[in-house]
């Protein structure tokens, strides 16, 4: 079988200010390491390159953290040095996230000079005093100041990711976003339930009672909202949480829910290549350390067998609204899907949450809300 072509992911562990809900390796206050870490991206590029020398990357996605962050031109550098070291396709897909209060023209400029043709903006919510209430640093105005500028540089595929499920936050509050960030003329939307995770601030002030969360019931209806709405105004629900016009779906996020080989670069970063997934440390001390005295960073190597490949298969293929394609996963593990999970595909759709056409199985609207579940019958 060829090789396929790869996404290749860099991290970028600095921030302004953590934001009280982020689990991510991502740290404020490390300002100091910030040209260190960059030289041990270098050094972990040049290093990895001799394994993936002959694969095509069709994707180049950064994350954070905030890379926009750094400097401007420190990140058109980068970019240069990437595509001076890996063999990257004509029409890659090359995306950043950015946070509005980290931007300006002069710095849009230089990204769009390097070859970004995808901004990621985190947006998250269209009330101000919702965003001070999450330790978000911008405001709303920023946003949409971003968004003018990087028009005006000739961007013209832009996301904004969004939340819901918010403390003290009300269903119009939600619709007022959505109307927002659509009015905004964006080519891609993310809407994402806030998760409470362990070691956070919110976490701890939920332990305590303190955090008051919208009901299991109004989560639900303000994600059945955004899907209602946004399909209104032209965009495709092609995955779970994710919203784009016509020919605008993410292409590297694409590559995970396909179970598709990527390269992460830098600390916290994971990989997936050739049945082998590794992480790198997610401290950036040790990160650093780490690569300048022994050349890797890796924290940590899996196999991953081929019973459990075809499974994450089905696990995030059925993220999106297509589903998974049965000629893929035939072509993939040289058996029918029906093969392995007869029982199972039966068992649902005699449930009505699960459909499947010539090609395709895929989850109905019941089915998307109760995916965990779903997954319980493929485990079997």
């Amino acid at each position: 079988m060829s090789k396929k072509d790869l996404g290749l992911y860099v991290h970028f562990p600095f921030c302004p200010r953590k934001c009280l809900y982020c689990d991510f390796p991502s740290f404020a206050g490390r300002e100091f390491l910030m040209d260190n870490y960059l030289d041990a991206v270098r050094m972990e590029i040049s290093q990895i390159k001799k394994r993936i020398m002959d694969r095509n990357i069709k994707t180049i996605f950064w994350g954070g953290g905030t890379p926009t962050f750094f400097h401007g031109e420190k990140l058109k550098d980068l970019l240069c040095y990437i595509k001076a070291n890996f063999l990257v396709l004509e029409d890659a897909e090359i995306t950043t996230e950015a946070n509005p209060e980290t931007l300006d023209k002069e710095k849009l400029e230089k990204l769009k000079e390097a070859g970004f043709n995808r901004l990621s903006i985190g947006m998250q919510a269209g009330q101000d005093r919702i965003l001070k209430s999450l330790g978000r640093v911008h405001s709303i105005r920023d946003v949409e100041k971003s968004i003018k500028w990087a028009r005006e540089l000739g961007f013209n595929n832009i996301n904004l990711d969004l939340m819901f499920g918010l403390p003290d936050q009300t269903l119009n509050q939600w619709v007022e976003t959505l109307a927002m960030a659509e009015g905004m003329g964006v080519e891609h939307i993310s809407a994402y339930a806030l998760i409470i995770e362990e070691g956070t601030p919110f976490y701890e002030l939920d332990r305590q009672g303190r955090l008051n969360k919208p009901s299991e019931e109004l989560e639900r209806e303000m994600y059945h909202k955004a899907i209602d709405y946004l399909k209104s105004k032209g965009y495709i629900h092609y995955e779970i949480s994710n919203f784009a016009q016509p020919g605008k779906e993410c292409r590297h996020n694409l590559i995970y829910w396909k179970n598709e080989d990527y390269i992460g670069i830098g600390c916290g970063a994971h990989s997936s290549l050739d049945g082998q997934r590794w992480s790198n440390y997610s401290d950036i001390s040790q990160y650093i350390d780490s690569i300048e005295n022994t050349r890797s960073a890796v924290d940590q190597i899996q196999r991953i067998c081929v019973p459990e490949q075809r499974f994450e298969t089905i696990m995030m293929g059925l993220r999106l609204t297509k589903g998974v394609s049965k000629s893929e996963f035939r072509k993939r593990f040289h058996n029918d899907i029906s093969y392995y999970y007869n029982k199972a595909i039966d068992g649902l759709k005699s449930q009505g949450l699960l459909e499947e056409d010539s090609d395709n199985i895929y989850l109905t609207s019941k089915g998307m809300d109760l995916q965990n579940q779903v997954l319980l019958y493929f485990m079997d």
